[in-house]
């Protein structure tokens, strides 16, 4: 699977491409399989987001992993303080496997 993320020109935020736009959260990511160029080049164009690219991906029971531990602290936040993750209210986040 190879999804794109980059970030929000307005905001500055971590975002992933779900097929139709850009969303803060790495579960809605769709696979752009061999078209991320061509994705990144119409949405940076349009001043939608910046600083993209393609990583490689996995769908898992709990949802889309990045493959690198660059973008899966990317896409979940601090490794060291779950209270400071992207979702801090989720009991679970002490067990996330980053």
């Amino acid at each position: 699977m190879k999804i794109l993320t980059g970030n929000d020109l307005k905001t500055g935020a971590v975002v992933w491409w779900t097929g139709v736009g850009w969303s803060l959260d790495v579960n809605d990511s769709a696979d752009v399989g061999d078209h991320g160029a061509a994705i990144i080049a119409r949405e940076e164009g349009v001043q939608n987001v910046f600083a993209a690219y393609v990583v490689d991906g996995a769908r898992t029971d709990e949802g889309v992993r990045p493959s690198h531990i660059k973008e899966r602290i990317r896409a979940l936040g601090p490794t060291v303080r779950p209270d400071l993750t992207l979702k801090p209210s989720d009991p679970d986040a002490i067990n996330w496997v980053i």
